[in-house]
């Protein structure tokens, strides 16, 4: 017997971070809920929970979304990739090193956001100019730097 006002779980799969995952999730769920609740993967931040900020940015399909504007069951069948998914084999990606070598990173809560955009933005663009860069981070807002920071961090990203 069903409880009145429960809901159905729905089975979700996707790739998360290069591995399949299948977990339930309620038919309304939002992405960054699921990644963060379920699947504990806290590096998604959520901010505005508006798709304002830019904090909760993850790659779907390669593609940067505000997950906290995405039914998670958009992600069936599709690649899905977090900050989480940045690093390899213990080595941060050349993105995180930069971020970190020219002091990109403040108080840190836009940071998974903003190396998600720019690693959406290396993928197709390997060498872009700053105002592409300033483009492609114009979704992720950052109330601790200027971004001249951020932007320098990327540009050095692109040359390695």
């Amino acid at each position: 017997m069903e409880l009145e006002g429960a809901r159905a779980m729905v089975s979700l799969t996707m790739t998360l971070n290069n591995e399949e995952v299948t977990i339930e999730v309620g038919p309304d769920a939002l992405l960054v809920d699921v990644l963060r609740d379920q699947l504990e993967l806290t590096g998604t931040k959520e901010a505005c929970g508006e798709g304002e900020c830019g904090a909760c940015t993850v790659l779907l399909d390669g593609e940067p979304v505000t997950s906290c504007l995405v039914p998670a069951l958009k992600a069936q069948g599709r690649e899905v990739m977090t900050v989480e998914g940045l690093a390899s084999g213990g080595e941060l990606h050349p993105l995180q090193k930069a971020f970190i070598e020219h002091g990109a990173v403040q108080c840190g809560y836009c940071t998974p956001g903003m190396l998600m955009s720019a690693k959406a933005l290396l993928d197709k663009n390997p060498h872009p100019t700053e105002g592409e860069i300033r483009q492609a981070i114009s979704g992720n807002l950052c109330r601790c730097t200027g971004y001249v920071k951020i932007v320098e961090a990327i540009e050095a990203a692109s040359e390695d």
